[in-house]
């Protein structure tokens, strides 16, 4: 028998290795399960290279295990990951991976790289000799084959090379197997997230929500117990608010501290954990386990998240199978978000919900009269205090229109369209309710845009102002009592003064300032009286009746005569600003003249003494504008507009305008005039008022006042 050459037996050699790496890669190429595909990689090396115990492990993009197998005497182990960490962090396999070259080694009792542990004693079954190279895929690290055998010296260079080529072939099925598990992982969260989606925002209510959470996590992760936990207010503690498992009713209610245990780092980090192993964690805290008698082996633990803030975290607890799926804390981080979404959807709508009640009960209790309607008047709702003052059932009120009730003063809300309205401002009139037809009810009417229901409506609150009126009517009636009755006297006293005056011509000086004082003060009772009843005139809508040409200087002498005792007792002093060719007014003189008085008497009244006020006119174009601007006080903003109210007071040092300027407003609108004041607070005010000029005739000379 003739023996064969070298190279003949190192071609068989090589045929034999290309045959093996050829079935390799088609038993390699037929799989597509990440654990099938390393099982037979583990399988056909040790049977091709003669080991008797293998492991391979695989590694993600990150360079953080993923999944493993292990071989032993013939038999696959699987769910090794966790025991082969050490091997990665400081054996064989840790330093392939960080060399990333095959290595082989002899005799494992004098190489460093190996892990001694007490089975690789001389006298026992363990490793003495191993062979291990790195698993690439397109330059790309995915993870390490490692192949032992319990004789010292059982490998060679042969073996090294058959491995590494194994290693070769295997890293691209290896690549692809890892990222079709992770695209079927994926869709497996995907599908149980879609599914989770559907069944806790079909639930109902916070507490129906918190337990459809913890039955999704409870399926989707297999797990002997869930719990979920809601940070507090004050964001110090951690709240157990549901619990499924063998202790759930004695968890629930139990509180954590912000940063204790593995729940409280994962609220106050707002990052997910697993703890696969609760023995090894010193994060982990006993009080629960201790407190309930349940033994916690493993923990996922993912925040709840809203807004983008951590509300409270989920906790999955002892998975059945013994250890968490790689893709479980991002299903629970998944579940986790989607809880926190449909928490604050049930927050906000609790919140609405509390915020109609508070509206409708709101509405209902208010003391005035509420409606509401549509855009076309059409009433929809009302309360009760509506049914009363129409004094109709709120079934007949939802079948009429705001018209039917009251007279709309359609100038103020904007026509029939209520255009006024929709630019979100209040209208505000007088009218009267009709709760039958013979029955008429003086009303004050508010109205402006509400949103109900996400539509767009108009309240109408119609207040009552029976008895405001009466009592308008009751000092109208003074008010005519007291001029009338005044009238005749002050009359009198006037023409008793005339002729005392005249009797008493040639006598002492101080008697006539004595008389001057008393008529003086009785024209401005006289005044005041007049004003009254103008007033009253006026508001009823009456024309001035009165009119006739006059002098603007003649106004002003008339005006600043009568005010210059108040302001020579004050040391003010009064200026004229009069200029010469003013046209002359058609005007009732003494109204006017009353007008102009008024304004003077409140500027003596507010200025402080010494000093100035000032009288003017100016031409304009169809007009003549009047001023009386002073050093007073000045006045408020919010107060310029109200001080021409009938019966508003402006305390000021505990004295009020009173009718005053309600009087001058009445009569330069009157003549078709308007006025106004411009102050400043600290500053003084300047009232201003201007009429129509009728006739353009030209005037005389100016007199100097």
């Amino acid at each position: 028998m003739r023996t064969p050459s070298p190279s003949q037996t190192q071609d068989e050699h090589s045929r034999a290795s290309l045959e093996l790496l050829y079935h390799i890669s088609r038993e390699l190429a037929s799989a597509l399960d990440l654990h099938e595909v390393l099982e037979r990689i583990l399988q056909l090396s040790v049977e091709s290279v003669g080991g008797i115990s293998g492991s391979i492990i695989v590694l993600d993009n990150h360079g953080n295990p993923v999944d493993s197998a292990m071989i032993h005497s013939g038999q696959v182990y699987n769910q090794t990951t966790d025991r082969l960490m050490d091997t990665i962090d400081k054996g064989l396999a840790g330093w392939v991976l960080q060399s990333r070259e095959p290595v082989l080694i002899r005799d494992t009792s004098i190489d460093e790289r190996w892990t001694k542990r007490p089975d690789d004693a001389p006298d026992r079954t363990g490793a003495k000799s191993a062979v291990s190279a790195p698993l690439l895929a397109r330059q790309n690290l995915v993870g390490v084959i490692t192949l032992v055998h319990p004789s010292p010296y059982t490998f060679n260079e042969s073996h090294l090379e058959l491995v590494q080529a194994i290693a070769d072939v295997a890293g691209i099925a290896v690549l692809n197997a890892r990222l079709y598990t992770e695209s079927q992982n994926r869709a497996r969260v995907m599908a149980a997230l879609a599914e989770s989606s559907l069944a806790i925002t079909a639930a109902l209510g916070a507490k129906d929500i918190l337990q459809r959470v913890l039955e999704q996590v409870h399926q989707a992760l297999q797990v002997e117990a869930v719990s979920l936990a809601l940070i507090t207010a004050d964001k110090t503690e951690l709240v157990i608010k549901a619990a499924t498992g063998p202790v759930a009713d004695e968890v629930i209610g139990l509180r954590l501290k912000m940063g204790e245990g593995i729940a409280g780092w994962v609220a106050r980090e707002g990052k997910g954990a697993i703890t696969p192993d609760t023995k090894k964690e010193p994060q982990f805290n006993q009080k629960v386990d201790r407190r309930t008698g349940f033994e916690t082996r493993a923990i996922a633990c993912a925040p709840i998240r809203s807004k983008g803030e951590t509300i409270g975290v989920l906790e999955a607890i002892n998975p059945v199978n013994g250890t968490f799926d790689p893709d479980a804390l991002l299903l629970l981080n998944g579940i986790g978000s989607l809880a926190g979404s449909v928490l604050e959807q049930d927050q906000l709508l609790a919140s609405l919900q509390a915020a109609k009640q508070s509206f409708q009960e709101l509405f209902e209790d208010s003391i005035d009269p509420i409606v509401i309607t549509d855009w076309e008047g059409n009433i929809v709702d009302v309360n009760r205090p509506a049914t009363f003052a129409a004094r109709r059932t709120k079934k007949e009120l939802l079948g009429m229109t705001i018209h039917d009730l009251h007279e709309i003063d359609f100038e103020k809300v904007g026509g029939p369209q209520f255009s006024n309205l929709s630019k979100h401002e209040m209208a505000y009139y007088e009218s009267a309710l009709r709760p039958t037809p013979d029955t008429n009810i003086p009303i004050e009417v508010y109205v402006r845009q509400i949103i109900l229901d996400e539509k767009k409506h108009l309240q109408w609150i119609l207040r009552d102002i029976s008895e405001r009126k009466r009592l308008d009517t009751l000092r109208d009636d003074l008010i005519s009592m007291i001029y009338h009755d005044l009238r005749s006297p002050l009359s009198n006293v006037l023409y008793s003064m005339d002729i005392l005056a005249s009797m008493l011509a040639d006598e002492s000086e101080k008697y006539k300032t004595l008389i001057d004082v008393a008529v003086r003060s009785a024209e401005r009772i006289q005044r005041l009286t007049s004003s009254l009843l103008d007033i009253k005139r006026l508001e009823a809508g009456h024309s001035v009746l009165n009119r006739a040409p006059i002098e603007v200087v003649d106004i002003f002498v008339d005006a600043v005569d009568a005010i210059h005792p108040l302001a020579e007792s004050k040391k003010q002093k009064v200026h004229t600003i009069l200029p010469t060719g003013l046209p002359t007014l058609n005007v009732d003189g003494d109204m006017i003249r009353r007008v102009i008085i008024n304004l003077l008497e409140n500027a003596v009244k507010y200025t402080p003494v010494g000093c100035n006020i000032t009288l003017g006119v100016a031409e304009l174009e169809g007009g003549l504008e009047f001023w009386v601007e002073d050093d007073g006080p000045g006045i408020e903003p919010e107060q310029r507009d109200a001080i021409f109210n009938k019966y508003a007071r402006l305390q000021k040092g505990g004295i009020g305008i009173g009718l005053g300027l309600a009087f001058c407003r009445l009569a330069v609108e009157g003549h078709g005039g308007r006025i106004w004041v411009e102050s400043e607070v600290g500053k003084g005010s300047r009232f201003t008022f201007v009429l129509p000029v009728d006739e353009t005739e030209t005037a005389g000379e100016a007199i100097p006042l």
